[in-house]
């Protein structure tokens, strides 16, 4: 399996067999970084950080340079200088990334309108309805790959494979800069000796507990028996692995694909103990994800937290609501109940609010009368003001005053709206 910085990389020969392909996953190379080095031709080549230059924010993204160093996304900032000091640390522009984003998700949906998008910066495509208009699956991998070189000026790995498990596993391998093709007839090879950490959705947790039982390989899984992987693994994560290690996955690619969730969470410059901080800061962020949610024309089914206290020990919390929602005031009320569940023996160093099981607005039956109609007015208005003047423009009482004691960094963007046209 390839490494995140480049090295072990697969790639396809010119004349690579296709048989059987249809799936393309498409993922673009250390995107953020890749993006800042195009705008700024100094910074190619060099060891780069996307992220805050404060020693406590989280990396964003990484150039190859710094990845081969051991840097990693999400790793903070200060860990990564030590492990690459010679980085330069370059604060993220995120309307720049999703600029960006959009340019390549229009040359997707020139070449098939079955696009995929799973994140700012990767796409399942299913290419078997275009063979007519432009070739042979590999033909059309390498013909995206030339147009966006040609349109953007980045690079893209492309994986081709009859399943979307086996594709999105060939372009990781492939990267950076590569295609690999995995022609139908050899994926059994191809599947039997990655690592069951290859295998997607296989976590940490359920690595650990396949490995605990000398199932290291994928072959290995193969050669398991079905209720030993269920004992491991849970009937349901055992019957998913059972399955894509045989190349097994049926999924189409589904261009009705919606997130998942919304959230934002923020690390503090200094550890915070102070209650009535975190509680300000949780309000905070619940009126950000509500209007995420009603500019997107989304409902919340249900309402998480994330806090991380200052030795990096990370908890989660979430519960389901009577209804679903996309008021603020609710979210905030839900993510304060919650937060109050939480045991805090050391002070914390983010803290993050997230709705989950989205749903489209309105999608529920009617009821008698709405006891958010007055929350639902004022939010309107704070929407209409945001749209007008900027977010921030209006906001709570309670949120006015100074800097947030200790101050914030965000942690990590919001997911882009991608263009459909």
């Amino acid at each position: 399996m390839g490494r995140g910085d480049g090295t072990g990389r697969i790639v396809s020969p010119e004349n690579a067999d296709d048989t059987g392909t249809g799936i393309l996953h498409v993922d673009m190379d250390a995107f953020y970084a890749s993006v800042e080095q195009l705008d700024d031709p100094s910074l190619r080549g060099r060891a780069i950080i996307i992220g805050a230059p404060d020693s406590r924010s989280v990396v964003s993204s990484a150039s190859y340079e710094a990845r081969r160093f051991g840097v990693r996304s999400a790793m903070p900032v200060g860990q990564a200088l030590r492990l690459c000091p010679t980085a330069v640390v370059v604060p993220p522009h995120f309307d720049r990334y999703l600029e960006m984003s959009a340019m390549v998700m229009r040359i997707f949906r020139d070449i098939t309108p079955l696009v995929e998008p799973l994140s700012i910066d990767e796409a399942f495509l299913d290419v078997r309805g275009a063979r007519r208009l432009w070739g042979s699956p590999l033909e059309i991998a390498r013909m995206l790959r030339r147009r966006v070189l040609d349109e953007t000026g980045l690079t893209c790995s492309v994986g081709v494979a009859a399943t979307k498990h086996v594709a999105k596993m060939a372009s990781t391998i492939s990267k950076p800069d590569g295609l690999l093709v995995v022609a139908e007839r050899d994926t059994a090879e191809f599947l039997a000796a990655r690592s069951v950490r290859a295998l997607w959705g296989v976590g940490p947790k359920a690595s650990e507990a396949l490995e605990g039982r000398g199932i290291r390989t994928v072959a290995d899984v193969r050669d398991t028996p079905r209720d030993v992987l269920d004992r491991a693994l849970g009937p349901a994560m055992g019957d998913r692995v059972w399955h894509l290690a045989r190349g097994i996955d049926p999924r189409p690619v589904d261009t009705s694909r919606v997130e998942k969730s919304v959230g934002h969470e923020e690390t503090f410059h200094d550890d915070i103990a102070d209650t009535r901080i975190l509680r300000s800061e949780l309000r905070r962020l619940a009126d950000r994800v509500g209007a995420r949610l009603r500019s997107s024309g989304w409902e919340a089914t249900t309402i998480a937290i994330k806090v991380r206290f200052a030795d990096f020990t990370t908890i989660s919390r979430s519960q389901t609501l009577p209804e679903p929602t996309a008021v603020s005031q609710r979210i905030g009320d839900a993510a304060h109940e919650l937060f109050s569940s939480v045991e805090r023996r050391l002070p914390v160093r983010l803290i993050g609010v997230r709705a989950e099981r989205l749903r489209p607005a309105g999608d529920g039956a009617p009821t008698l009368w709405d006891d958010d109609e007055g929350w639902r007015r004022i939010e309107d208005a704070l929407d209409g003001a945001a749209a007008k003047f900027g977010r921030g423009s209006v906001t709570r009482a309670t949120l006015l005053g100074g800097p947030r004691a200790g101050g914030t960094i965000p942690s990590s963007p919001p997911p882009p709206k991608l263009d459909e046209g």
